[in-house]
């Protein structure tokens, strides 16, 4: 089985959706994740915070440079993550399809390089 990153864009000017249409997708996501653990194929899963509680640490110099706030302004972030199982790339595109369908936002797709 190799790994895949299941990436949730998140829309950086969208507006959240309401507590009912939250609550809904909320379920369906974790019907998502629970057909994932069904299947074998569930690794870990989570919400990211927004863009503006990250920290960015930066090598310079010999040192590190640490600061507040995104690494780049963008129309989109990154706002939650899946690591999955998967036997192969469209294995891990179906269970894309899933999660984008659960989520109602856009699932990036990446496989591992296997190195791990």
């Amino acid at each position: 089985m190799k790994h895949y990153l299941l990436s949730v864009v998140q829309p950086a000017d969208g507006t959240p959706p309401s507590p009912d249409a939250l609550a809904a997708i909320m379920r369906d996501v974790e019907a998502f994740n629970d057909e994932l653990r069904a299947a074998g194929a569930w690794v870990f899963a989570d919400g990211l915070h927004g863009p503006e509680t990250a920290t960015v640490l930066r090598p310079k110099d010999g040192d590190v440079l640490i600061t507040d706030g995104p690494y780049a302004e963008g129309k989109e972030y990154l706002g939650g993550i899946c690591l999955i199982r998967a036997e192969d790339l469209d294995a891990a595109l179906e269970w894309g399809r899933k999660c984008a369908l659960a989520t109602t936002l856009p699932i990036e797709v990446r496989p591992f390089t296997g190195r791990h």
